[in-house]
């Protein structure tokens, strides 16, 4: 038998969790054929077999968590040959078997043996960057010694008494004879929870509030559609919104190309697929293209090249309920635009009133690196786009 373990998926992550299996114990299987899904923090990902084989054992189930290099699954291969198909260069990643760990994997003492690089999950190294803390300086407690977010926050905040690194009470009272429903954060709601922490922590957020009058649209309009349009004008206006901060280089860069994350809320928690040069698209394409992503989003098929490398944000809440909001900007994107639910309101015109649609506008923006006239001529901008007739 071969055991062969969750393979490196890049991205600097310590683990996935298991969404699906597509084979079961005693079935054959061919080298490259889908094996299961996970999802990571990124996306989800298909894991094809890395030999053929049949499997004996399947060493976890959906939901759970597992580490890079924890035991996944079992074969009898098809010959003693069959094994060298294990790294055939289409498995993503490694996946060494338990007899070579010692070559798979490296020493937690010894990083060096990881090379130059420190290894840390995504999130850990921007929270580094924002408390000023050396990775060098920081033991990974994760597999391999991976720096977690948790071991850049024992670093970088000061100690107190029954006080997480967060800075709530380690343990949460529970009123006597109450029970409470204990979820553990699956890999979206975890994301979401560090990248958030991230952003309370590194981004000097301010927001602004208005709204666009849309009398002049005609019937059938597509409001997400005629947002992006107006985020491009605005853009236009307004270079330094479609931008990227580096607090560590204090150097900002600024984009041509407009590529908009749109929140996307999923049973699963909250993704934001990425629709990619919204200035070269028409109405049709930008609509196209917001169904597809929307859709993938919902079945969890994105690819990580699709969550990735946004310029600019986009949260249209207002397709549920609410009015104004402070959406929060997440590094090292500067600005995002949230949308609020389009309400009839009376409006005052040269001494007569009148009953308008109106769409309320939130603009949240990194004011380390966005002044406010630059926030409000982007915004007036976006205004004027979306009172446009057509």
């Amino acid at each position: 038998m071969t055991v062969f373990k969750l393979p490196d998926l890049g991205e600097g992550l310590s683990e996935a969790e298991i969404l699906r299996w597509h084979v079961k114990v005693g079935d054959h299987i061919q080298v490259d054929a889908p094996m299961l899904s996970v999802e990571t923090a990124k996306a989800v990902v298909d894991v094809p077999a890395p030999l053929s084989g049949t499997i004996t054992a399947l060493h976890a189930h959906p939901g759970d968590r597992i580490e890079i290099g924890a035991p996944l699954v079992e074969f009898a291969a098809d010959s003693a040959a069959g094994a060298a198909e294990a790294d055939s260069g289409t498995v993503v990643g490694h996946m060494p078997a338990l007899a070579d760990e010692a070559a798979g994997l490296a020493s937690p003492a010894s990083p060096a043996a990881i090379g130059a690089r420190i290894r840390a999950v995504p999130a850990a190294r921007a929270l580094a960057r924002s408390l000023g803390v050396d990775l060098a300086g920081v033991a990974g407690t994760g597999r391999a010694g991976l720096v977690t977010l948790e071991d850049v926050l024992a670093v970088g905040l000061p100690a107190r008494s029954n006080i997480s690194s967060a800075g709530y009470p380690s343990a949460l009272p529970t009123a006597a004879g109450e029970n409470g429903d204990v979820q553990p954060l699956q890999s979206l709601r975890r994301t979401m929870a560090q990248s958030m922490a991230v952003a309370r922590d590194s981004v000097m957020q301010c927001s602004v509030f208005d709204d666009a009058d849309l009398n002049r649209w005609r019937g059938g309009e597509d409001y997400t559609g005629r947002v992006l349009r107006a985020i491009v004008a605005g853009v236009r206006a307004e270079p330094g919104m479609n931008a990227w901060y580096d607090e560590r280089s204090q150097s900002r860069t600024l984009f041509e190309h407009v590529d908009v994350g749109i929140a996307v809320d999923t049973t699963g928690g909250l993704l934001v697929p990425v629709i990619r040069q919204v200035g070269a698209l028409s109405a049709a394409q930008r609509r196209k293209e917001l169904d597809r992503l929307k859709r993938a989003a919902r079945e969890r098929t994105l690819g990580s090249d699709e969550l990735r490398n946004c310029t600019f944000m986009l949260s249209n809440f207002g397709s549920l309920a609410g009015r104004y909001a402070t959406p929060v900007v997440v590094p090292p994107a500067v600005a995002i635009l949230g949308t609020g639910r389009v309400r009839h309101e009376p409006v005052a015109l040269a001494g007569r009133v009148e009953v308008h649609p109106r769409m309320p506008l939130s603009l949240s923006f990194d004011h380390r690196v966005v002044t406010g006239g630059e926030a409000v001529r982007f915004f007036g901008a976006v205004i004027a786009d979306l009172e446009l007739l057509e």
